[in-house]
């Protein structure tokens, strides 16, 4: 989001509309929205445009103040932070519960704030209703009865917050290409808010040991070095089965369409538990996407510890015993993390065989430890999903250095490829003429596309091929129907010459022993006589 543009902040109790209010003022449906209470918690960021004019609206979670659990209190942090850089505050409440105690609590607290707020008076949804926001004068600030479901009132809303806020020009707002699209994605608990906020240096989003804590998609723009990069945090994806909540199934979706837009995913894997069905599912969601991939091991401090935990279980087995020299002790310090990491590594190539070009990375996202290789990873995948090879270097190697037979099936009609050139980016997609009639098999792909990646090193990035088949012209087609027509008809001669001269012989056979026998019978006669 642009940082000059003024902030307005929605504010108010679970379950009174502030985030079908936010999607009503920036035209998305970036929150979240259900019947369910709590859905929203991190602090989710949008554009407004009014009048010519533009406004940076943020949406924050349900506000208990007294609760003492680790979200609400996670969810009133984060609005405190939202509150702090806030040019004007909306305080949302639901005009057919009436002024709650809890209403007046957040109105005193948001006095306290000394920054100007008015309250939306939500779920007026006909003239008749708006005489229920008449007991919210009590506040002492400007009262808006509007109806956020279908925009009823929204308009002076936006008007009183053009008013009291120093506003700039709307611009047409258009993506940056220099900026690297980073979407964090995997399982629920497995540490993407951790991640982020460690990748942004702040408490940006909400982390707590209770999976499903992260439900909307948060989006923060960084500078590192000098490129930019846009985070986007989503929620834990689940299998269908396993979600119960309409939330949940929202934020799995939400999640979904996060990887949709970015360049390069980083797939989170716990490393305590290794790399578990739900990984791999997700995992293909990445590599049928075409997004660049980097897999990223967390919590790889936790995986040594168990990892020496379990080799001093196994020492002390009398398997272990027996294979130690006599009075040997085991020390659980001489567990090589390097020899561990390269037997992970292993694992999870035979795990994820369908994503062996993607690199790996194992950190610890609360520590720190090895999170520094990251953004070095994130940039060398960027380069290559963006690399165009030239055609002329492209037919070359093709020429000189591939040997085609060698990805030939036995058996199989033996491939040329005649013409390759690369059609687009993002992910490298290439156009292949060859001399077949029928796709390329898949491993025959495979071998091409290893060939290229030994190349052109497309590391971390999906690779895409295009075959033109081959097309006969129409006066080949014809030569070839007439030489089989032509053929047809010579075997046809050929039978029914064959044919007749069977016939012929059989009657000339017929005739001849009819003829002797008549003969000798005439003879027989004579002699009788």
């Amino acid at each position: 989001m642009t940082a000059q543009l003024p902030s307005l902040v929605i504010l108010g109790r679970p379950n009174v509309g502030k985030s079908t209010l936010f999607n009503r003022l920036t035209g998305t449906r970036r929150s979240i929205v259900t019947n369910e209470p709590g859905i929203t918690r991190d602090r989710i960021y949008g554009k407004a445009e009014w009048r010519g004019r533009a406004l940076e609206i943020v949406d924050t979670g349900g506000i208990v103040p007294d609760d003492k659990a680790l979200i609400p209190q996670e969810i009133l942090r984060q609005a405190h932070v939202a509150i702090k850089k806030a040019a004007l505050l909306v305080l949302v409440v639901d005009s057919q519960a009436g002024l709650t105690p809890l209403d007046e609590e957040l109105a005193r607290l948001l006095r306290t704030t000394g920054k100007p707020f008015v309250i939306a008076v939500n779920k007026v949804d006909a003239p008749s209703q708006e005489a229920n926001a008449g007991v919210f004068h009590r506040i002492g600030v400007p009262i808006f009865p509007i109806a956020a479901e279908h925009g009823t009132g929204v308009d002076d809303l936006l008007d009183e917050a053009l008013k009291q806020t120093e506003v700039i020009a709307s611009v047409e707002e258009e993506k940056q290409p220099g900026v690297i699209e980073v979407a964090i994605i995997g399982r629920p608990n497995v540490g993407k808010s951790t991640l982020l906020n460690r990748m942004v240096g702040e408490e940006r989003s909400i982390v707590s040991p209770i999976p499903g804590t992260t439900m909307d998609n948060v989006d923060l723009e960084i500078a590192h070095g000098d490129r930019s990069y846009r985070f986007v945090d989503t929620a834990g994806i689940r299998r269908k089965g396993k979600t119960t909540l309409v939330a949940e199934k929202l934020s799995v979706v939400m999640a979904r369409r996060g990887l949709e837009r970015c360049d390069v995913a980083l797939l989170v894997v716990d490393g305590e538990q290794g790399v578990t069905q739900g990984d791999a599912q997700i995992a293909s969601y990445t590599e049928e996407s075409g997004r660049s991939v980097v897999i990223v091991i967390n919590k790889w401090d936790l995986a040594v510890v168990a990892a020496r935990a379990a080799a001093s279980r196994d020492a002390a087995t009398t398997k272990g015993k027996a294979r130690r020299a006599p009075g040997e002790q085991h020390r659980p310090e001489n567990l090589d993390p390097g020899r561990l990491m390269f037997d992970y590594e292993k694992m999870i190539r035979t795990k994820l065989k369908f994503l062996s070009y993607a690199p790996i990375v194992f950190l610890s996202a609360k520590t720190g430890e090895r999170a520094d290789k990251l953004f070095p990873l994130i940039n060398q995948c960027w380069e290559a999903r963006q690399r165009r090879i030239p055609t002329p270097a492209l037919n070359n190697w093709l020429k000189e250095e591939v040997d085609l037979q060698r990805g030939t099936t036995p058996g199989a009609r033996p491939v040329r490829i005649y013409y390759i050139t690369q059609a687009k980016i993002g992910p490298p997609t290439f156009l292949i003429f060859t001399n077949q009639k029928a796709p390329l098999h898949f491993s025959y792909e495979r071998f091409l596309e290893n060939q290229l990646r030994a190349k052109f090193d497309f590391v971390g990035t999906p690779i895409r091929f295009i075959q033109r088949l081959r097309k006969r012209d129409e006066k080949s087609e014809r030569d070839e129907q007439s030489s089989r027509g032509d053929k047809s008809s010579r075997r046809d001669k050929s039978r029914r010459g064959n044919k007749s001269s069977r016939g012929g012989k059989s009657s000339r056979t017929q005739d001849s022993s009819r003829g002797g026998k008549s003969s000798r019978t005439e003879e027989s006669a004579r002699d009788d006589k």
